[in-house]
């Protein structure tokens, strides 16, 4: 009998053992948005393979979980980060996407790591009231007309800090309303495919009628499909909405041009769609040689991703800086991560959102530890679609409204120092930033964005 108990307890003693040691092998950040309870798609999976990896390790290793590949999302061959195939998988039915699989399917010699398919949500936070004024955002202390807590976008426009229609922007997000009255003179045409859709693909990227960017929802062409976009046209139109035409309002830098890569639909958008579209764009800047300098990316609300972040890092060694959105919980990045605005990378700002009184709103997700900056992001005016062929203008509030202030004060430095990288871009914004005390304890040195004070002031190397 004792000897009896002795083995049961040695096997129990092993199995826990083991137990720990499976749980191990999954990223622990995974562990901790699947305790939290982060939003995934069932039964989906994000698989990455190391680059040695067979096909038939690769397949067996899915197999053994039930799953298997439904489709690639970045393949060995168009890396440049040496790592092997990242694969979307689907689990048979009446399996289910938990910390044991996800850790059973980590310790595989062939996979590098796996994570949920993460869903998220735009982070805007509609007012009751309409608003204080029409684009407090944009004014400065010395525009007129003023605002104290405005962006000083407008300070920079009379001051000649013109932007450049050579910078280009990525809007990571909804749709944007290609067609509208402040838009349309912004939105990037491909070169390769020409301005009419001929169901061609005339540029060999291996999407057809890539005119204006892509719809990773949809699988197709069309990046704006009805006023369902209307946070990407939003988003768009404070980043560059054309200035000058008798028409609405102004963007930041109101000659960037625009790429929609849109991933959010009306259930949101998933960590696939997200790593898709950041790494479109990436591709975008390399094989075309354009001068992307930023996405705009106002959304969040998933779990970590090692796959996202992996893709915002190679955006990062393209030199294309990420702005993300802080997030809407009302709560501390430093001890409850927001992603994607709390990863840690060298080409990532967090933004927070402040009101017309300079303080932090109460809905902006904050950080003086890892949210970087605060923007203009409380009754919010600018672009959104009325229907399939008008445009119009709504006010909306939410950090996804303080991000694309500074996605177009990037824009606007690049413009004016056009050898500047990503790095150097960053650094600017930071440091020219106004230190506002009302945001002590809330946001990284308590910085404010200040556009007002961007100028040339970088040389090219001869």
């Amino acid at each position: 009998m004792i000897g009896n108990r002795r083995i049961a307890l040695c096997m129990f003693v092993l199995l826990a053992a083991a137990a720990e040691s499976v749980a191990a092998a999954t990223s622990p950040a995974v562990q901790a948005s699947l305790k939290a309870g982060r939003p995934f798609v069932a039964g989906e999976l994000l698989v990455q393979f190391k680059p040695g990896a067979s096909e038939a390790a690769k397949a067996a290793a899915l197999g053994r979980q039930g799953a298997q590949a439904t489709r690639t999302l970045l393949g060995k061959a168009r890396r440049k980060d040496a790592k092997g195939d990242l694969v979307q998988a689907q689990l048979g039915k009446g399996r289910k996407v938990d910390a044991a699989l996800l850790a059973r399917l980590a310790a595989d010699p062939a996979v590098d790591f796996v994570e949920p398919n993460w869903i998220y949500r735009s982070q805007q936070s509609n007012p009751d009231d309409p608003g204080l004024g029409k684009l407090w955002g944009m004014q400065g202390a010395s525009t007129s007309p003023a605002h104290p807590y405005g962006s000083g976008a407008l300070a920079a426009w009379n001051a000649d800090a013109l932007c450049s229609s050579q910078v280009h922007v990525g809007i990571v997000d909804e749709g944007l309303m290609t067609s509208h009255p402040d838009l349309r003179a912004n939105v990037w045409v491909n070169p390769g495919e020409g301005s009419r859709a001929d169901r061609k693909d005339n540029d060999g990227n291996g999407l057809v009628d890539d005119i204006h960017g892509w719809d990773f929802v949809g699988n197709n062409a069309s990046v704006f499909d009805s006023t369902v976009d209307d946070h990407g046209t939003h988003v768009a139109g404070t980043v560059a909405a054309q200035a000058n035409n008798a028409t609405g309002v102004f963007g930041v830098c109101p000659s960037a041009r625009l790429i929609s890569a849109k991933f959010l639909g009306s259930n949101g958008g998933t960590t696939a769609g997200a790593v898709q579209a950041i790494n479109y764009l990436t591709e975008l800047k390399l094989a075309k040689k354009i001068r992307l300098v930023a996405t705009n990316n106002s959304w969040g609300g998933g779990g970590y991703s090692q796959a996202l972040y992996d893709a915002i890092q190679t955006a990062g060694r393209a030199n294309i800086l990420f702005v993300a959105a802080a997030g809407n919980s009302g709560s501390s990045n430093d001890t409850t991560p927001s992603y994607p605005a709390s990863y840690a990378l060298p080409n990532l700002i967090a933004v927070a959102a402040i009101g017309p009184s300079g303080q932090l709103a109460g809905f902006s997700n904050y950080g003086p530890n890892s949210v970087h900056i605060a923007a203009p992001g409380v009754d919010i005016l600018s672009s959104v679609p009325t229907s399939k062929r008008a445009g119009g203008y709504a006010y909306m509030s939410g950090t996804s409204m303080a991000a694309p202030h500074v996605t177009g004060a990037a824009a606007l430095y690049a413009s004016l120092n056009p050898c500047a990288s990503a790095a150097q871009i960053r650094e600017a914004l930071l440091r020219l930033a106004v230190r506002d005390p009302q945001l002590t304890g809330l946001v990284q040195q308590t910085r404010r964005l200040d556009a007002s004070k961007i100028r040339a002031e970088l040389a090219c190397a001869p």
